[in-house]
């Protein structure tokens, strides 16, 4: 097909829309095909002026999208990503005119051209910041035309269920919501997360394909974490995670880097053999999960402050911060066993654990902190400050952090 010319390419387009072949109409529009190489080499600096003869050559609008094709490869061949991005702009456009008044046999190149144009408009952004302009206007533009195939896709009312156009909704907004991420604007995909519930004939999540579901639901997971509505963050990413494809590693180290501390503070800590799969997360949370297991408040600060521009790029430092406090219990705990569990402990001895870890702080902090842990439900008993005695329960007295009715309590 390297050889293909542009009269064979528009015949290729024209039997794939009369025969309704979506795949092979998708892979036609790809800019990156063979057959985009080969019209590069045939039009070496095409215009929309001197591709205006090819205009009527199909139904329209599809005379005028073939052009567009030609310019997109054109740009993307001399590395002019805004340019490409612009004609693809057109080109999703004009297809958006045709997709609108078709079944879901166009779904396949919807959803390729529309990866094609966040894709475009990834690489029209690092150009511009380059150039010193605006780095997130062209996947701000992408978000945009993309959200009309997402209306084009719910507003199917026409066709058979199983010809309908809605199978395309959840991959559409998986990819509104990546663009929304990229430029940082998570505020805008309530928008569209209200525009799926205000919707009831769209077919259940489960319905879909899984790909689409894992994706809507990663985001959906990460939407509730930064939302701090961790109890649905962990459903979804768990719900993600589990239904992921077992050859996406990427993907299921990008779950998991938020799944594992929403976990943590259910108390479930990652084996090692879990961890051993994904090397980059092994570095990240061994430090932290052996520390919170041996109650080593020295190591856990030192892993906080070495991996802390690592977690604030990753919007986890505030979380892990707060972490902290099942390495305390750890701490306590191993205190309370090394006193032969004992229901009747003095302050002064959890005073003398912490200051292995701050030989300065005060036993009246120290006495907070206890009181903070019982409060918090890690520890189960009451101080007595005028005898600066801990009375710990005669049973469970350190309840497992799996019981705790609310584990999420200490992020709020």
């Amino acid at each position: 097909m390297s050889s293909l010319k542009f009269s064979t390419f528009l015949a290729q387009l024209a039997e794939s829309l009369r025969e309704e072949k979506g795949p092979e109409l998708a892979y036609l529009l790809k800019p990156t095909s063979e057959h985009g190489k080969a019209l590069v080499k045939e039009f070496r600096n095409p215009t929309k002026q001197t591709l205006a003869y090819y205009e009527g050559s199909l139904e329209s609008p599809w005379d005028e999208i073939a052009i567009h094709y030609v310019l997109v490869v054109n740009h993307c061949a001399r590395k002019r990503a805004v340019d490409a991005f612009k004609e693809e702009c057109t080109l999703v456009s004009l297809f958006l005119r045709f997709f609108s008044t078709h079944s879901g046999w166009t779904l396949p190149a919807l959803f390729s051209i529309l990866r094609d144009l966040r894709d475009l408009a990834s690489d029209a952004d690092l150009e511009a910041a380059s150039n010193g302009q605006d780095s997130t206007a062209n996947m701000e533009e992408a978000a945009r035309i993309i959200s009309k195939a997402f209306s084009s896709c719910v507003m199917d009312r026409q066709s058979p269920i199983a010809e309908s156009r809605k199978w395309g909704v959840y991959y559409v907004v998986g990819l509104i919501l990546k663009c929304y991420f990229r430029v940082r604007r998570i505020s805008l995909a309530k928008n569209i997360l209200r525009a799926i519930d205000a919707n009831p004939n769209i077919p259940p999540l489960s319905s879909y394909p899984r790909s689409h579901q894992v994706t809507y639901r990663y985001y959906i997971g990460m939407l509730g974490f930064l939302n701090e509505d961790f109890a649905k963050a962990e459903q979804e990413l768990t719900l993600a995670f589990y239904n992921c494809y077992t050859g996406a590693h990427s993907n299921q180290e990008r779950i998991l880097t938020y799944l594992i501390p929403l976990r943590m503070f259910r108390g479930h800590l990652p084996s090692r053999e879990l961890l051993q799969r994904f090397p980059v997360l092994d570095d990240l949370y061994t430090p932290f999960i052996t520390a919170i297991r041996t109650g080593n408040m020295n190591a856990y600060d030192a892993t906080l402050d070495k991996f802390e521009r690592r977690l604030v790029d990753l919007n986890l430092y505030l979380t892990l911060e707060k972490a902290r406090e099942l390495c305390l219990r750890g701490l306590f705990r191993r205190v309370w066993i090394a006193a032969d569990k004992s229901t009747r402990m003095p302050v002064s001895m959890f005073h003398a654990a912490l200051q292995i870890a701050d030989p300065e702080i005060a036993v009246e902090e120290a006495e907070c902190l206890v009181a903070n842990m019982i409060f918090k439900g890690f520890i189960r008993g009451y101080i007595s400050h005028e005898k600066q005695t801990v009375v710990l329960a005669n049973t469970n007295a350190f309840p497992r952090l799996a019981d705790r009715p609310a584990p999420f309590a200490l992020l709020q």
